[in-house]
């Protein structure tokens, strides 16, 4: 079963002028990207997330600002991520449970393997240890 691991994404350019970072499907990710999407303004006292999804893997940037990830597998192991660089991904597999903070400004980028499919979340912990 894979694990989540940050994933250090291919960067070009140089202080003065800037950085471009680059993400390629099935070449630093291991799915074909189905969906992006991104969120922003979210209340730095807010935490997200709270699901897991059954087949869905992401890799998740933090564009702007500073998002801490606490993982859970099915087992109750937590790992935590700092994602604080736009230049890192945090790859999630399926099959563990996210609780997402969010720096003021943070914007969270997000490379999806499958579209938008409510019956691919699992929405109470309880539900997610059975």
């Amino acid at each position: 079963m894979p694990k989540p691991r940050l994933i250090k994404l291919n960067k070009i350019g140089e202080p003065s002028l800037g950085y471009i970072s680059i993400i390629e499907e099935n070449d630093q990710i291991p799915f074909d990207i189905k969906r992006v999407y991104w969120t922003y303004f979210t209340p730095n006292h807010i935490e997200r997330g709270n699901h897991a999804h059954k087949t869905l893997q992401q890799l998740i940037v933090a564009v702007s600002g500073v998002i801490e990830f606490t993982l859970i597998d099915v087992k109750n192991n937590k790992q935590k991520f700092t994602l604080d660089t736009p230049d890192v991904g945090l790859y999630i597999p399926c099959g563990y449970w996210r609780e997402i903070k969010f720096s003021h400004n943070a914007v969270l980028l997000c490379l999806a393997s499958e579209k938008y499919d409510e019956g691919d979340y699992i929405r109470t912990f309880q539900e997610f240890i059975k």
